[in-house]
């Protein structure tokens, strides 16, 4: 049961990181951001079907957080309501905070990736 809901969940993300990357197409810098969210949804791809290296994830999050780290002082006053207004990018701060809250997410979901592959690799040293 918590292997399927561990799978649901990675599947989930999966298409939360794909739509991100395909809404990117129309930035100002997309290739960066396809690729951070395109990363993102490789390594869910990868753990749905157990095969993702403990390191990749761990990169991929650390990328995303201190790329979320140089952004935080110009979006980390944006009331949470300004970030699901309006649909168009009309507010520079906005935008940032979005980005932030984006990079966050990339970088939390790939910890827990990571911390779940660490799990799994002591238990399976353990059981030798």
């Amino acid at each position: 049961m918590k292997r399927r809901l561990w799978t649901l969940a990675n599947g989930i993300m999966l298409l939360m990181f794909v739509f991100s990357t395909v809404v990117q197409y129309n930035d100002p810098d997309p290739i960066r951001w396809m690729a951070i969210y395109g990363a993102a949804a490789v390594m869910c791809g990868l753990e749905m079907r157990r095969r993702a290296p403990i390191w990749a994830p761990a990169l991929v999050a650390i990328i995303a957080l201190v790329w979320a780290g140089s952004i935080v002082s110009r979006a980390h006053d944006v009331p949470l309501s300004a970030l699901v207004a309006e649909w168009e990018m009309r507010d520079l701060r906005v935008e940032e905070a979005r980005e932030m809250y984006g990079l966050t997410l990339v970088g939390v979901w790939m910890l827990v990736i990571a911390g779940v592959l660490w799990a799994r690799a002591k238990a399976g040293r353990s059981a030798r």
